[in-house]
């Protein structure tokens, strides 16, 4: 069984996921697809608009044939280390041929070549980086023109670093390259819609930010799930409908400005210190800005926070990814560099077809690590990391009891029957 793998977040899932889907699975001729989906907070350091159980469930709607989870530990880290926990997981199957992944560029042959002359990061391209930091830059902009330099040294061009999927394509590659991997890197070009699109000009074809910008933004009808009927497939919408009836959804920062505000206000600076990307001085910053809230009725404290604290420095990006470390207590020894590079120690499946009932019997002798199908038993310091998320992420919802804060417990992985694929 020829099987692809595909890395995503589905945040929410639309119909240029589909696209995406399609031509992976026709690209590599495969006959089954595995995804590797963040779970319930984002490689932009947000929450997901639905939970992970939701957004697996459209997966398999869509065709996905394995859905498994990239640990929170991974899934909110800045692109490399994103990369390299989602890569490592297709590689740890045992059963996973080829892996496609979206790009500006659209070309595998010089993205290849690139991820060839920096995926090692000598002396020479680390003071380019350092070069370009001193100028006052955030740490992915200094890497993606050191990384633009090299490859015109080389006669590369044709490829933009300063486009967010090459960069992360880059790391896909650069990841199979470090764990040696056999997987056949290939890429699909983005059409219509580009990462951080916030704008629609398709009718059918939408970035996720831009679906997003629908159902929170300041438009008068904002709000309304309906808005974004025309740009997904309808399976989407009838999830996000029903968690939204359930209170699971939408979800967004706002939802977690309390709990986020009792940790910064409770632990002193030297304590912040210890978390997670709370970097050159960073915990002494939010404490000055702390007394500078001024919350009208309404107002998200987490979005007021981070209008505060941005600078050419601090990203929103690195930002949000400093505020989800803090609320969800994620401390720096916990995401040590050595650590991170062992990779996931467990396969955590979400949902599967029938069709991945078959991958799931060849993935158990395969596998380079533990398929896990129920956490009971389970006992991975990443694993009770998402264990913890999933607590975390309730808090936020508009109604919440003990199942919701450990459903990890209770919930099996969703099984779709081959009756319930559904096609756009």
């Amino acid at each position: 069984m020829k099987t692809v793998g595909v890395i995503v977040e589905y945040n929410p899932l639309h119909n240029g996921h589909v696209y995406h889907f399609e031509q992976s699975r026709r690209a590599a001729g495969a006959d089954a697809v595995v995804a590797v989906m963040s779970g319930h907070f984002l490689q932009r350091g947000e929450p997901a608009v639905a939970g992970k159980w939701a957004r697996a469930e459209m997966a398999l709607h869509m065709g996905a044939d394995i859905v498994i989870e990239l640990p929170v530990a991974y899934s909110s880290h800045a692109a490399e280390w994103f990369a390299y926990g989602a890569v490592s997981l297709l590689d740890a199957t045992g059963v996973v041929d080829s892996v496609c992944f979206g790009s500006e560029s659209g070309d595998i042959a010089k993205l290849s070549a690139a991820a060839q002359l920096v995926w090692r990061e000598d002396d020479a391209f680390r003071a380019l980086v350092r070069r370009e930091l001193a100028g006052g830059g955030n740490y992915p902009a200094a890497y993606s023109a050191a990384a633009e330099r090299t490859l015109a040294a080389a006669g590369i061009d044709g490829i933009d670093m300063r486009q967010p999927n090459n960069t992360l394509g880059l790391f896909y590659l650069i990841a199979l390259l470090r764990l040696g991997s056999t997987i056949e890197p290939l890429t699909i070009a983005r059409t219509k819609a580009g990462y951080n699109d916030q704008t629609i000009t398709d009718r059918r074809i939408a970035s996720a930010t831009a679906l997003r910008g629908l159902i929170f933004g300041d438009t008068p009808d904002s709000g309304q799930l309906q808005n974004i009927a025309p740009y997904v497939p309808p399976y989407t919408l009838s999830i996000l409908q029903r968690e939204a009836q359930a209170g699971r959804a939408p979800v967004s920062w706002a939802n977690y400005s309390r709990p986020l505000l009792h940790r910064l206000l409770v632990e002193p600076a030297t304590e912040l210190a210890q978390y997670a990307e709370v970097t050159e001085g960073l915990e002494h910053r939010i404490k000055r800005a702390l007394p500078e809230l001024r919350l009208a009725e309404g107002e998200a404290a987490a979005e007021a926070l981070l209008l505060l604290l941005k600078t050419k420095r601090y990203t929103r990006t690195k930002l949000q990814r400093t505020l989800l470390r803090l609320l969800l207590g994620h401390r720096k020894d916990e995401l040590a560099p050595e650590l991170l590079r062992s990779g996931a120690a467990y396969l955590r499946v979400l949902g599967f077809s029938p069709r991945g009932r078959q991958l799931l019997a060849r993935m158990r002798t395969a596998a380079k690590v533990p398929v896990v199908t129920k956490v009971t038993d389970a006992d991975w310091p990443y694993l009770a990391m998402d264990i913890r998320a999933t607590s975390a992420y309730a808090l936020g919802f508009a109604r919440c009891d003990s199942r919701e804060l450990f459903r990890d417990y209770y919930e099996p992985p969703i099984q779709r029957s081959e009756e319930a694929r559904s096609d756009t």
